[in-house]
């Protein structure tokens, strides 16, 4: 097991583009990714693609991680990589498509995820296209079929829903201290330019950069206004 400084230092060479990096983290996370998509056996979805969301959840965690919060890597990977397996499931229920488009639809979210750690911007459609040698057109439907519109508290649809706190990092589970009352009351004090940052960072799931540009400021700004919206929303679950 790898000592927190480890994870740290790991951490912060995949955002710079390591891959080597990146591999490692996923390696040896590889026994915590497959504990959380264990309770979502048998619905429907096969056990390795099972693997291949919780991976991309846990892309995603790297990407967004930051040592400013003040908490393990791992307590804030957990609920991101539930979050992305949860959203499948989600998504696959209202709109039924084939097993090959879902099955594509999910490498190519895969592929982005790398795309954007490394790139810190997103692929072309045409870049998409040549890496699994498909046109444009195929690329568009399989990303289309993967979305659906998510409303700032919607619930998943099992006893443990969680909603903006599945990616909000906590000291401790975030499935125990989950209030969805207090959620609701903290994120109606917000201001306009701080409840966007949370639409856009955490159900867009958009770069800090790309919100930089959506809000005209800098991505330094974005950074540290996430920083603080996060701490706010935290310090009330403590």
């Amino acid at each position: 097991m790898l000592e927190q400084s480890e994870v740290q230092l790991l951490i912060r060479k995949a955002q710079n583009g390591d891959e080597a990096a990146k591999s490692k983290l996923v390696e040896e996370n590889s026994p915590l990714i497959k504990s959380v998509i264990r309770r979502y056996k048998n619905k429907g979805v096969e056990y390795d693609d099972l693997y291949q969301l919780g991976c991309m959840g846990f892309l995603k965690a790297i990407r967004n991680f930051s040592e400013e919060f003040e908490v393990k890597f791992s307590t804030y990977a957990v609920p991101m990589i539930a979050g992305e397996v949860k959203r499948f499931l989600r998504d696959d229920g209202y709109i039924k498509i084939s097993r090959s488009t879902k099955t594509l639809s999910n490498k190519i979210a895969y592929f982005v995820e790398n795309y954007k750690s490394v790139n810190h911007s997103s692929p072309t459609v045409e870049e998409i296209a040549a890496e699994f040698g498909i046109d444009g057109q195929e690329v568009v439907f399989a990303m289309d079929s993967a979305k659906f519109p998510l409303s700032l508290y919607e619930k998943a649809d099992d006893e443990h829903s969680q909603s903006l706190m599945d990616k909000i990092a906590s000291k401790e589970n975030s499935d125990d201290n989950l209030d969805k009352i207090v959620l609701k009351d903290l994120i109606g004090e917000l201001n306009e330019r701080e409840k966007k940052i949370i639409i856009l960072r955490y159900y867009r799931d958009k770069t800090q950069s790309e919100v930089a540009r959506v809000l005209k400021v800098s991505q330094v700004q974005v950074s540290r206004l996430e920083t603080k919206i996060l701490g706010k929303i935290r310090s009330a679950f403590n």
